[in-house]
C-alpha cells in the first residue's frame, strides 16, 4: 500500500476538520497555513471530498469546510481509498484472490500480499478521524516542527507520487 502526498494532504486536512467538528466552517487558506500545505492542492482535495460527501462548503463571508458527518464516522479507509485507490498492492482484494487461484507458482507470494492488504485494510477500517484527533493532537502539535526539508512527513509516502503533485 502507498499514501501519496495527496492522499497525506487529504488526512492532514480531515484532521483539522475533525479537530474543528461543530465550530463551523474552516476557511481553505486556514486549513493551508495550519498544516503548511499548497492551497491550490488543498483546493482540489477538498472539492473531490466534496463530491463524495464527506465534507460540505458553505459559501459567503463566514463560509468555508466543515466535516458532513462526525469524525467517528468517518474512517481512514474511506479517505485513503477515494484519494489513493485499493489498499492492496496489486488493485484490490478481489483481483489478488484471482491471482491466487490463476497463477500456482506465485500463490505463496500473493498470499502474503492479501495478508498486508487485509492487515491494512482492517486497521484503517477501524481507525476513526475522532481516534486521531482525540489520540494524537498532543504528538502533533510537538512533531510539527520537524517536518524535513524536502517535505517529507512518512516513509510510507510515495515518492513517486510526490513530484508528480509539485
Amino acid at each position: 500500500m502507498k499514501i501519496s502526498q495527496k492522499g497525506l494532504y487529504a488526512l492532514e486536512a480531515i484532521m483539522t476538520l475533525g479537530r474543528r467538528y461543530g465550530t463551523g466552517t474552516i476557511k481553505i487558506r486556514e486549513i493551508a497555513i495550519e498544516n503548511d500545505l499548497p492551497e491550490k492542492f488543498l483546493e482540489l482535495i477538498l472539492l473531490e471530498m466534496k463530491n463524495a460527501r464527506i465534507v460540505e462548503s458553505v459559501r459567503g463571508a463566514k463560509g468555508g469546510y466543515q466535516l458532513r458527518r462526525p469524525p467517528s464516522e468517518i474512517h481512514l479507509s474511506e479517505i485513503i481509498r477515494l484519494v489513493d485507490g485499493p489498499l492492496a498492492p496489486f488493485g484490490d482484494a478481489d483481483q489478488l484472490r484471482s491471482l491466487i487461484a490463476s497463477d500456482a507458482d506465485h500463490r505463496a507470494l500473493y498470499e502474503v500480499f492479501l495478508k498486508v492488504r487485509d492487515s491494512a485494510a482492517k486497521i484503517l477500517e477501524s481507525t476513526t478521524v475522532a481516534d486521531l484527533v482525540s489520540g494524537g493532537s498532543k504528538s502533533r502539535k510537538r512533531a510539527k516542527g520537524k517536518k524535513k526539508k524536502d517535505g517529507t512527513l512518512l516513509s510510507i509516502v510515495d515518492k513517486d507520487t510526490t513530484a508528480k503533485s509539485k
